[in-house]
This record gives structure tokens, sequence and C-alpha cells, in this order.
């Protein structure tokens, strides 16, 4: 064992590792300055001007002038939906039941449960005309965004709107809504976290661990719902629309764009561009952010344009948080499109002097679209005052809980499954001689999948000044990492030792000062060490990604990490490649040793250390403090606290953290105190458990030794 690698483990593992005092204003020394506000911005600034580029791309190289071409973009948006999603359910059984019927003036309301998946429960409500003669034409109505579900007032007003104008009507509880809280507590007699958004994004981290999305469940319900709708004697299959609002605006879109028995759609209050959502707004619910959208070439017109040739209305509202500009833009864009191959006439827009929602102008307008489309008449009849039901009496289960009611599958129980049958896919390498390449397969994943983008050349730098301390002085400065991300840290030069010092890259995901003891500690016993602020943490920390909002406790900094995931690299991948244009500095100075660099990390800076130590070899020793114990844990656990950050889409069909780890034997890796998705101690049995194959790489590598797991802080 080196000397130096016993002072980085004595280093990681110190009981006073890295200082809980507050930030020195000498420290974080951009405070004050005139780069303070703008290193503040320099993430979300850098993430939008990425996005914005890929887009400005997308447009210059966009050619729609025929109907074929039309066509093959029609084809290649919906390949890259599905692959987003991870690919459609199998079609099983629906299982429908009728379990009450309410009658009505002119209706009735029959409440209806069906499986959209093997015991995955969906609650519904049909809305049928007890008048006219059928079959009738019908409106597919999936839900926006609201606790109550298919009880929300105005829900009400739209359905009875389309029962009493002859339509057949089919709504559901889509995913936390309604009867439907997939984060249930029955302890709590309520979900787990406060909104349905929040835990959609909940939700959809654990999906993307396993290269689903969550947006695969609610286009599945939806899919299943017009499967059951269509099984109606009372509906004309060949008369069926879809139209929702927000929420429901959303998978009106992403329904419209996959189904082709719907015959028309309606979203309101959702599609604008992404140009004025990163402008204005940024990525919303994990339901409407797709991994990759940007980077492959795609926007919101292009929704539009693979659920052609059905006929489309944008239903817009100028006050609405969705930009109203980008929806301008979008409807320009398509329209423009439309029109050059002679589908103009299919494409419509109504904009309404009104906030976010589904009011009064927008169904007068929705009526008479869908009247003009599914019946070859216009219908201007003035709306009718709605009794509107409790929840309780449209309720389909007697609890109000599918999870108390029926039990079965819940998002969260499915993923899960999914996480597990993926573990035990994985392939470990059994003898030493498969051990080399399954290493080079592990990085060759992570590589991909991190979309890490690696880098070469002189490190430019910006020094800041000297603060002088006894034994070493730490110097000031700011390094780029690539055009656009400068990286604030300080670099602590011992003051006396031979001529070229071993060197140790030290990051924390709460910034640079909180590891100053260590630092300190490190400098004076002749060890050269940069601590450093990766991008977005530390002075680089976006103020308001620190917000006492429900999303920034259970998910750090979404709109980056959200914005990052749809340009195609996730924070953990460019914040590795800050790591390793530190180590490019550290490397060319003439008092560093290149051969003996290391790494320490903790918190929120630990997984990019560990990937950082796959992508390079020149880190001879890591350790790895307050680490996420694995991927799996997440994708198994259904709440979880500041696990997007670290999120890389699909990780869990090709590796995990501890097979990141195994991948870098026979190097020293040191794992001290790793926490559970919810930030909580993993005991001894779970750590040994989840690192065993690691442990055994590691002895097929021959240094069964390098490995070292450790509890400092509790056994």
């Amino acid at each position: 064992m080196t000397a130096f690698r016993l002072l980085s483990i004595a280093a990681a593992l110190a009981a006073c590792t890295f200082a809980q005092e507050p930030a020195s204003q000498q420290l974080d020394f951009l405070h004050g300055l005139d780069e303070y506000a703008n290193i503040q911005r320099m993430l979300p600034d850098y993430l939008r001007e990425r996005g914005l580029a890929l887009l400005e791309a997308r447009r210059r190289s966009l050619a729609i002038t025929t109907p074929e071409a039309l066509s093959a973009r029609r084809q290649f948006v919906r390949d890259h939906m599905l692959q987003a999603i991870g690919g459609l359910p199998e079609r099983t059984p629906l299982n429908a039941k009728i379990v009450g019927v309410l009658q009505r003036d002119g209706y009735r309301i029959e409440k209806v449960i069906f499986e959209s998946q093997p015991k995955f429960y969906v609650t519904a409500n049909l809305y049928v005309p007890s008048t006219g003669h059928g079959p009738y034409p019908a409106i597919l109505f999936p839900l926006g965004h609201s606790r109550m579900g298919k009880a929300f007032e105005i829900w009400q007003d739209v359905l009875v709107g389309l029962v009493r104008r002859g339509y057949v009507a089919l709504t559901w509880d889509t995913l936390a809504e309604g009867e439907r809280v997939q984060l249930y507590s029955a302890d709590l007699r309520g979900p787990l976290v406060h909104d349905s958004t929040t835990e959609h994004s909940m939700l959809g981290i654990e999906c993307l661990l396993t290269g689903q999305h969550v947006a695969r469940y609610t286009i599945w319900d939806g899919m299943r719902a017009l499967d059951y709708l269509l099984s109606r004697p009372e509906v004309d299959p060949a008369r069926v629309a879809v139209t929702g609002n927000s929420g429901g605006g959303t998978n009106t879109t992403y329904l419209a764009a996959l189904d082709d028995r719907l015959k028309a759609a309606a979203p309101s209050c959702y599609l604008t561009s992404w140009r004025w959502m990163l402008k204005a707004l940024g990525p919303q619910d994990g339901e409407q952010v797709f991994p990759g959208w940007l980077a492959n070439g795609l926007d919101y017109p292009d929704f539009l344009y693979a659920a052609s040739p059905k006929p489309y209305l944008m239903l817009l509202s100028i006050r609405d948080f969705f930009p109203i500009d980008g929806s301008r833009e979008t409807f320009a864009e398509a329209q423009h499109v439309f029109d050059s191959i002679g589908q103009g006439s299919k494409l419509e827009a109504v904009e309404t002097d009104d906030l976010h929602g589904y009011f009064h102008p927008h169904r007068m307008a929705a009526y008479d679209w869908l009247s003009r489309r599914l019946r070859g008449a216009s219908d201007t009849t003035p709306e009718a005052p709605v009794t509107l039901e409790s929840p309780e009496t449209l309720d389909c289960t007697d609890t109000g809980q599918v999870a108390t009611s029926l039990g079965g599958e819940t998002v969260f129980t499915i993923n899960r499954s999914r996480a597990h049958a993926l573990h035990r896919r994985r392939v470990e390498p059994t003898t030493a001689a498969e051990l080399s390449s399954w290493r080079a397969r592990v990085r060759d994943a992570a590589l991909r999948r991190t979309g890490y983008e690696p880098a070469s050349g002189v490190v430019p730098v910006l020094p800041y000044g000297v603060i002088a301390r006894d034994e070493y002085g730490i110097h000031k400065l700011v390094y780029e990492s690539e055009p656009g991300i400068q990286i604030p840290a300080l670099l602590y030069v011992p003051d006396a030792g031979p001529e070229r010092k071993a060197a140790v890259l030290l990051a924390d995901g709460n910034g640079k000062s909180a590891a100053a003891d260590t630092a300190a500690r490190l400098a004076r016993s002749g060890v050269i060490v940069l601590a450093v602020d990766l991008r977005g943490m530390g002075e680089t920390r976006f103020a308001a990604a620190e917000d006492d909002s429900e999303f920034h406790h259970w998910f750090g900094d979404y709109n980056d990490a959200m914005t990052a995931l749809l340009i195609g690299h996730p924070l953990a991948g460019m914040r590795a490649r800050d790591i390793v244009r530190g180590l490019d500095l550290l490397a060319t100075r003439p008092d560093v040793d290149p051969a003996r660099l290391s790494g320490i990390a903790r918190h929120g800076a630990a997984i990019p250390m560990l990937y950082a130590g796959l992508f390079d070899a020149r880190l001879k020793s890591i350790a790895l403090e307050n680490m996420l114990v694995c991927y799996d844990a997440a994708a198994s656990s259904p709440v979880h606290s500041h696990v997007l950050e670290d999120v890389v889409p699909g990780a869990l069909e090709e590796y995990d953290l501890p097979d990141l780890v195994a991948a870098i034997a026979p190097r020293n890796v040191w794992i001290s105190d790793p926490v559970t998705p919810t930030g909580s101690p993993v005991l001894r049995p779970e750590l040994t458990r989840e690192y065993a194959a690691a442990a055994n790489a590691f002895r097929l590598a021959g240094a069964p030794e390098a490995l070292h797991l450790a509890l400092v802080y509790r056994q």
C-alpha cells in the first residue's frame, strides 16, 4: 500500500473530513464580484444555449415539402417517441367491469374499472347520451393535473357539455390523480408527496433508470381507454376524437401522435415551442420531458406531424404559463408545412384571452370544431348549467383509492420488477479472462449513456489571487471546463516538500468551501489539492435551485437536470468532464507528479467522480463518501431525494454503480458511508450485498485489497 494511498484514505475517513462551518468569503471568492451573478447563471444559461443551438440546427435542416417527406417525418417522430418511453406494453385483456351507473337528465354516467396492464387498475367514467340514436361520435378525454381527478369541476363541465351534445365521452383518472394515487400511504391516508406533478416526476426518475418513461404508462392507459371506448356498441369507431387540457393536453398530443384510430385531436393549454420553454419556463413534470428530444432534432411541432393527416385544433390561452409566443411559433411552422403540401385546412388554432384551463371560450370553440370535424355541421349551442357530482359519487372504488380497495400493481411496483429483472440479466465476469472485455463494455456503455464529451488541450485558467496560510498557500482560480463552463477552484500548494508532489482533486456537492478542512489537512501533509465547484455546485449553484419548493426538496436542481436530459447530456457526465479537466490542469503543473493523481468526492459530487474515475485512468485512487449506494436502490424505492441530478437514462439496462466501481479495478476505490435514495445510512449487510460482485471483480483483477467498503460514522 503506497504512502499516497494511505494519505487519501486517511483524508477521506477523518472524523472531520469535510468542514461543516459556514463558507468563508475568502474561499467562495466570487461573492461580491461582478462575475458572481454570471457564474450563478452559468449552468442554466449554458444548457439553454445548447438547447437553442440544437433547435436552430433543426430549423435549418427541416425540409417537409412533399406528402412523402411528411410521412417520413411522421414515422421518425413516432419511432423516437416509442424509443424514449421504452416501447409499449403487451396488449392484455382489459377485464373491464361496470361497477355503477348514475342516471341523469339526458345521459348516464357509467363507473368503469379496467386493467390497462395486468392488475394495473384504471378507474373511469363513461358519459353516454340517453337521447338521439347511436352509434354516436365519441370523445376520449384525458385529464389535466388535479388531485381530484375525474371529479374536478372544469372536467365535469366539459364532459357534461359533450354528452349533452350527443357524444359518448370517456375519461379516466390518470396517474397520481383521483382514485389512482400511485405513491399512497395507508398509514398517512394520503399520498406520500403533495402534488400530482411531483409524483409524476418521482415515478419518472425510477422509470428513466430502467430505460423507460412515466409517459409510457399514461400513453398506454389512454390507448387502452380507447380500446374500451371502441368496444362499446354506442360508439361510431369512424368518429372518435381526443381532447384534454394541460396534462390532458399533453396526453392528447401524445395519443394523437401515436394512435391512428383517433380521427381528430384538440389539445388545450399545452402546445408551445421548446425555444420559448427554454427561455421562459423551463421543463415541466417528468411526463413532459423525453430524454434526447432536442438532441434528436425534435420540437413541439413534430407532434403535429406525427398526428397527420388527422384534423388538429390548437386551443391556446394568451395568459397561459405555457408561452403563447411558442404556441404561435409552433402553429406558424406547422401551418407552413401543411400549406406547402396542400393540407393546410387540417390545422386550426383558437386563441382566447384567458388563463391556463379548459374554460368556457375553449369549450365553445372545441364543441364547434368537433362537430364540424365529426358531424360535418357547426355547433354553437350555448352551454347549460352543470350540476356537479361529488368525487364520492363518481368514485369507482369503495374507499376512493385503488390502493386500498383493489391493491394490484402501481408504476412503482411494475418498474421495481423491471429493475430486478434487469439486475438478473446483467452479466458479471466470473473469470480473470472475462474481466478485461467486461470492463471495456461497461466503460463504453457509461460513455454512451452519459453523453460524455472528452476534451484535450490546454485548460484556460484565470487567477484571482493567493491566500497565505501557515505551511501552504491557497491560489484562487477559475478554469474552463468547456466554452461556457467556468469552474471556480482553490489550489492548495504546500510550501515545502519534493519538487513533484502527489495531487488530489477534491469535490463536494455542497461546494469547495465545505471541503476546506480536508484540503488544508492534505496540504499540510505535502499534497497539492485542487478543490472545485463542479458545474451547478458551490458558487455555481443557481439560486432558483435552492428555493423551498417541494420540487427542490425532492429533486434538487430540477430544471437544469431535466434540460440536460433533453439535450442528451446528463449532469453526471458533464460534471465528470469538469473533474477530468481539473486533472488536466493538475497534470500539466511542474510541481505535480502526474503518476500520483487521486480524487476525493462527497455527496452530489461522488457519482460524477466515479464516472471520472472510470473514464480517466490517471486517477490512481478515488474515495467516494456519502454516495448513493446504487441506482437499483433508487429504482426500487417509492420515494427518493436529490437523485435526479445523478440520473443517467437507461443505465440499469447495462450497468449499476457497483459495476462502475468494478470496472475501475485494479485501481484503488474507497467507498465510505454510502446512503439510501432518501439519504439515510446504508448498513453493512446492504453495503456488502450490493458490492459483492464488485469485490469479486477486484479479486479477479488480482487486487482484492484495492476495494474498501467502510462505515466510519456508523456500523
